[in-house]
Parts: structure tokens; C-alpha cells; sequence
């Protein structure tokens, strides 16, 4: 269940929380021997994972590779039943990456509900996790401000100015145009303020507030930066790194409003002469050491629901040199690929599943339950009474952790209701007999199944009355045909 919690100060938006099924994943919760960190009463729990250790120390060596860059066209299936964390496995392994590493996550449905072709859709989802970091060398000038004249110009005259810039070695007097004068003026640069200017695009930048005003009461606030008087000279190289995706540059440079369908979204299918040449470019600042590259991770959750010539196209995508670590995730047993008659574990062709790297899940113990609905308490900040939670922990363990998780926020409600200041088992109790989960849902089913249209199982036991009452007349005919041909003779 989500719920959106808005924090509004008298002046602006402050703040705006989204508490969603993994929002309480900050990591895997590993150390840097990559052990679970964690122990209450031998139960792992950090960075909101808990349990699973053996999982997560796999997924833990496959960050350390991935962190390193010697990994690259690898793929790790994560196996387990539903509700074992295989989706907050995949989580803690985006948030561990940091935003530095390009993380894409998709359903495997996505893929056949998008205006493109399947192959399309994954190609661009392969090329968002790919990124390239390319590194420039631009001039800047960096000091503090010491003063700021601007010229009141004389009948339609354009302002003209002077801005002081100092360091801790030297100070200089710069002549400002229209243009710079405005830039100041949006950017509210007073004097005191540290700032750096582009000499290329004359982009002004604020880095902070020098120290040396630090007393000045007047200008500062609570959001202020403080930060130290630039060394050295004023003019100096600056080596700048931006990180793109490749499926980013692509979008760019294959048509004319390339740059604002990345904010619209509407990119659609991309030649493959468009991509070759980028390959091609971005391969040549590689030899020129201009860029590097940094494969991130792709999450495909419900793998699965992928048809047979998707697997196929995965097959051949990994073997490529520009490929991203490939996770994927199913909670399927021995079941049919889609598209095809056959059956294989998971669902998966059996030539994908041998370049797999499989993680299996285990099912979460009382325990560890227990810890798992605990910090969801904490992250949707609902207080709840110890017998409460224990009740709460029985009833996900007879039903699912997924159906207890959501009692939580409408338990919570039923409290407030009452005007309680924590939830008790009485409202764990009214959720409970108010939505029912799955097996008492199909038992309803089963008892009332004549009332609903449409049913199915009244056609299916009609079906195999008729096939029984098939077989028990024929050998009741065939012993009256060999009579018959008997009479005959």
C-alpha cells in the first residue's frame, strides 16, 4: 500500500515523502567483509534488510564486482516463492550502487504493453543501464566576492559594472555587461559569496559563503553554506565529469527535439545506423581517454512473463561488449515459456539458464517476520502495542507477508478512530474480519461458486461426468458388437 505524507511550512513545500513497499530499503546491510550486519539474538538486520543472509552475501560479491567494473554481460537470476524478498534484494542492491551507477528496473509486462517493438523496448532498457562518464577540461574562475558595482546608465545607455574577485594570494577587478549583471542578480550573488563563473558559457555558479563572513547575521539562514576562501589563482583548469546513459545520447541525436523527448518520454523505436555510430564515437573517446564506461545493473522483475523471442534476444545481448549486469527475478517453479509448448524451470530456456548465476530465497522464519513488520511500522510511522505485532507476525505466517504488511496502515486508522495513541490487537482483529485474504477468499468461492457468473468449475465437473459416463458405455457397446458379430457367424 502507498501513502503520500506532505509536509507544508507556512511559505513553501517543504518536503514530500513517499512510503512505498521497499521505501525501508536503504542497503543490503552488509559489512565490508560483505558478512550480514546486525545481530539481535542471531537475526541479521540492517539498512532495513533482514534475513536472507545467504542471498545477500551473493548479491553482496556481485556489488563488490560491479563496484570494481570487472563484471560486465553477467546475469544473476534471484529464485525463490512469493513474498521471500527477491524485489528488496534487487532494491538494496540500486540503493548500494549508489546514483553514480546507472540502475534501470522494469516488469518483464512492460515490454509487450509499450508502442514499440519487444526487442526495441529491451534494447533501450539495456542501453538506460549502461552509462558513460565523460571527462572535460573547462576554465573557470573561482574567488570571493568582494564588491559588486553596478552603473546607472544614462538615458537608454546599457548597465555596465565591475565585480572584485579575490583568493587568499590575489584580488581582481572584472567588467561586467547586461548579461553578467543579470546573471548575478537571478543568482542573488552578494558580496562574501564564493562563486565560480565558466569562462566558456559565463554560467555563474554558487559554491557557498566564505568563513570570513560567517558573524554577518543578517545574511545568513538556516539553509547557508559556509565554505573557505579559494587558494591560488583566480583562473584555473577544472576537470568536469558528467555521467549520461547511452540510451540518453541515443535519444539526443536521433531526431531534431531529441533533448525534450527525454522529458516527454515519447522517444519511440531508434535506427540501428543511429546507435552504431554512437558505439563507434563512444569507443573513440575511450582510445582518447575522454570517457569511460560504467555498466549498471538491469532489474527485470517477473521474467517469466518474457516469451520465447525475448530470451532469445537476451541470449545474444550478453554476449555483447557494451552490456550491463543483468539481474532478473521469478517466483515461478517448472511452468511453460511463453510462446512455446515446453516446459523448463522457471519458465526460463534451459541455454539462458545455463549463462545464469542463480540466488535462491528462502522462506522468512517467525523471527525474522517478526523484525520485517517492525521496521514497517517504523517507516510508516504507526505505534503498535508488543501482543499486537505478535499477532500480527501469526497471522502472516498462516496467510502472507504481503497481506500483513498492508494490515498495518488500515490497523493504524482503525486506531486513530478510537482515538488511540498505538494499535491493539482489537484493531488488528477489525482489519482482519474486514478484508480477508487469499485462502479465505477462495473459500468463500468454493462455498458460493453457483451465485457468481461465469463459473467455471460447475462446466469442469460437468465435463468429467460426461467423460465417465463415456468410458462405463464403452465396453457395455463392445460387448454387444462381439454378440452381434458372434450371431452372425
Amino acid at each position: 500500500m502507498n501513502s503520500d505524507t506532505i509536509k507544508v511550512t507556512s511559505t513553501e513545500l517543504t518536503k514530500l515523502e513517499r512510503i512505498g513497499a521497499h521505501s525501508h530499503i536503504r542497503g543490503l546491510g552488509l559489512n565490508d567483509a560483505l558478512e550480514p550486519r546486525g545481530s539481535v539474538s542471531k537475526l541479521s538486520s540492517s539498512e532495513g534488510m533482514v534475513g536472507q543472509d545467504d542471498a545477500r552475501r551473493a548479491v553482496g560479491v556481485i556489488y563488490k564486482m560491479i563496484q570494481e567494473g570487472k563484471i560486465s554481460g553477467r546475469a544473476i537470476l534471484l529464485a525463490g516463492k512469493p513474498g521471500t524478498g527477491k524485489t528488496a534484494i534487487a532494491m538494496g542492491l540500486a540503493q548500494s550502487l549508489g546514483q553514480d551507477t546507472p540502475f534501470t528496473s522494469l516488469s518483464a509486462s512492460e515490454v509487450f504493453s509499450l508502442e514499440m517493438s519487444k526487442t526495441e523496448a529491451l534494447t533501450q532498457a539495456f542501453r538506460r543501464s549502461i552509462g558513460v562518464r565523460i571527462l572535460e577540461e573547462t576554465e573557470v574562475i573561482e574567488g570571493e566576492v568582494v564588491e559588486i558595482q553596478v552603473d546607472t546608465p544614462v538615458g537608454s545607455g546599457q548597465r555596465t559594472g565591475r565585480l572584485t574577485l579575490c583568493t587568499t594570494e590575489m584580488e581582481t577587478v572584472y567588467d561586467l555587461g547586461a548579461k553578467m549583471i543579470d546573471m548575478l542578480t537571478k543568482e542573488k550573488i552578494t558580496a562574501g559569496d564564493v562563486i565560480s563563473i565558466d569562462k566558456a558559457s559565463g554560467k555563474i555558479g554558487k559554491l557557498g559563503r566564505s568563513f570570513s563572513r560567517s558573524r554577518d547575521y543578517d545574511a545568513m539562514s538556516s539553509t547557508t553554506r559556509f565554505v573557505q576562501c579559494p587558494e591560488g589563482e583566480l583562473q584555473k583548469r577544472k576537470e568536469v565529469v558528467h555521467t549520461v546513459s547511452l540510451h540518453e545520447i541515443d535519444v539526443i541525436n536521433s531526431r531534431q527535439t531529441g533533448f525534450l523527448a527525454l522529458f516527454s518520454g515519447d522517444t519511440g523505436e531508434i535506427k540501428s545506423e543511429v546507435r552504431e555510430q554512437i558505439n563507434a564515437k563512444v569507443a573513440e573517446w575511450r582510445e582518447e581517454g575522454k570517457a569511460t564506461i560504467v555498466p549498471g545493473v538491469l532489474f527485470i522483475d517477473e521474467v517469466h512473463m518474457l516469451d520465447i523471442e525475448c530470451f532469445s534476444w537476451l541470449n545474444r545481448a550478453l554476449e555483447s561488449d557494451m552490456a550491463p549486469v543483468l539481474v532478473i527475478a521469478t517466483n515461478r517453479g517448472i511452468a511453460k515459456i511463453r510462446g512455446t509448448e515446453y516446459k523448463s524451470p522457471h519458465g526460463i530456456p534451459l541455454d539462458l539458464l545455463d549463462r545464469l548465476m542463480i540466488v535462491s530465497t528462502q522462506p522468512y522464519t517467525h523471527a525474522e517476520i517478526k523484525r520485517i513488520l517492525t521496521v514497517r511500522c517504523e517507516e510508516e510511522d504507526v505505534e503498535m502495542a508488543d501482543d499486537a505485532i505478535e499477532l500480527l507476525t501469526r497471522i502472516a505466517m498462516e496467510t502472507s507477508l504481503r497481506y500483513a504488511i498492508h494490515m498495518i496502515i488500515a490497523a493504524s486508522l482503525c486506531a486513530d478512530k478510537r482515538k488511540a495513541g498505538e494499535v491493539e490487537v482489537e484493531d488488528i482483529k477489525r482489519v482482519y474480519t474486514l478484508f480477508v485474504d487469499v485462502k479465505r477468499s477462495t473459500q468463500f468461492l468454493m462455498e458460493y461458486q453457483n451465485e457468481f457468473m461465469f463459473n467455471e468449475l460447475d462446466d469442469d465437473e460437468d465435463e468429467d461426468e460426461d467423460e465417465s459416463e463415456e468410458d462405463a458405455e464403452a465396453p457395455q457397446n463392445s460387448s454387444e458388437g462381439d454378440e452381434n458379430a458372434m450371431n452372425e457367424d
